[in-house]
């Protein structure tokens, strides 16, 4: 018979592998900082001037998803004060998931998908519309949400759109500003520039606009992640860009069709997520820290001396720790797209002393675990 040494080794290898969890950050129209996931709960940091100190509230509420998908993004439909949080649950990554932030209660819509691949969407939630663009294996998507704030039964359907005007394997960089779609890093795009999908019209324009510096800068062109700063009343007007390897913010304004080039993240993190309120700028990192670059809206100087800050009310309430990160969003592969310049998740000329660890995949691992218990197996039989 086998001895309990094997037993206890072949016990860890058929072992599923850890779930992590896979947290994101928002805000409700009342501009609390809301993060979800985080330590198996979900918190309320309050207003900009309380995140400081103290302690987030928990508002952990059921029928809540579990938070173990592997591109989990939070979306603010102002109109409805609901947070939209779509690739939430492992087991069914088609369902958006809505938390009603007047009531504090959760629903689950049920979609249906047909061809499109929820699992590997990049995506923004438009404004006015209340609809998401979704960009999957190059091909624009669109549902829409109504002003659902609590979900119905009838499953909501996603519409194909059409095929991105752009090189195939081109990984979507996209950024939402008076209900236009910029898509940022397109292949044979200048650096400062950007593609723009006009919603309203479902029109693709032919050219792209430029949007430099001051200084007659402009941001570059490589891989990233965005968010968009909202208004009091009415559409976004700009958005931050922050590059994979966090070298600066790049905050566009699309009225003056200018950039100002604000303090990077302190943590340099690919897998990282943002979201922007009114004043602020959010990050989530891989670890589960927040922090949060203050701005303002009309006084590009106080932004440019501006750093990133510790939201010490969730750091207190749950702590950061190495396991807590997800897995990398959507478009930040390990393939690079054709011309591009920049990092994206794995490096092709050596790794970053700030970037996030690599995780081997869990058939690789549980091939070396395999090999291990065979081995053993050997010698105590």
């Amino acid at each position: 018979m086998f001895s309990p040494a094997f037993l206890t080794l072949a016990a860890l290898y058929l072992a599923p592998a850890a779930v992590r969890a896979s947290p994101c950050v928002a805000m409700d129209i009342n501009w609390n900082l809301l993060a979800f996931g985080l330590d198996g709960k979900d918190w309320d940091a309050g207003t900009q001037d309380q995140w400081a100190s103290g302690s987030a509230t928990d508002i952990t509420a059921t029928g809540r998803p579990p938070f173990d998908g592997t591109n989990t993004t939070c979306y603010l439909s102002q109109f409805a004060n609901a947070i939209y949080v779509a690739n939430a649950d492992a087991a069914n990554p088609s369902n958006i998931h809505i938390y009603d932030a007047t009531a504090k209660s959760w629903t689950t819509q049920a979609t249906t998908p047909g061809t499109f691949n929820p699992s590997s969407l990049t995506a923004i939630l438009d404004h006015d519309t209340n609809e998401f663009y979704a960009v999957s294996a190059g091909e624009l998507w669109r549902l829409d949400m109504g002003l659902l704030k609590a979900a119905n039964s009838t499953p909501l359907p996603w519409v194909d759109v059409g095929k991105l005007p752009y090189a195939d394997g081109y990984q979507p960089v996209m950024a939402l500003a008076q209900n236009h779609i910029h898509f940022l890093d397109v292949p044979g795009t200048p650096a400062g520039d950007a593609n723009i999908f006009v919603i309203h019209f479902s029109f693709f324009q032919p050219d792209p606009q430029a949007y430099p510096t001051s200084s007659g800068g402009t941001f570059p062109a490589e891989h990233g992640q965005t968010a968009s700063f909202f208004q009091a009343v009415g559409v976004q007007q700009e958005f931050a860009f922050i590059p994979d390897d966090g070298s600066a913010t790049y905050v566009i304004n699309v009225e003056t069709n200018t950039t100002q080039t604000l303090a990077g993240p302190s943590t340099k993190d690919p897998l990282a997520t943002y979201f922007a309120g009114l004043t602020s700028l959010v990050q989530l990192d891989s670890k589960g820290e927040v922090t949060y670059l203050a701005y303002n809206q009309n006084d590009t100087t106080a932004n440019t001396q501006a750093s990133w800050t510790k939201v010490g009310a969730i750091a207190s309430a749950a702590p950061p720790s190495s396991t807590s990160g997800g897995t990398a969003p959507s478009g930040t592969g390990s393939t690079k797209p054709s011309g591009t310049s920049g990092s994206s998740n794995s490096s092709s000329g050596g790794s970053s002393a700030n970037s996030a660890s690599v995780l081997a995949p869990k058939g690789l691992l549980r091939g070396i675990v395999g090999a291990v218990v065979m081995g053993f197996a050997a010698l105590l039989l």
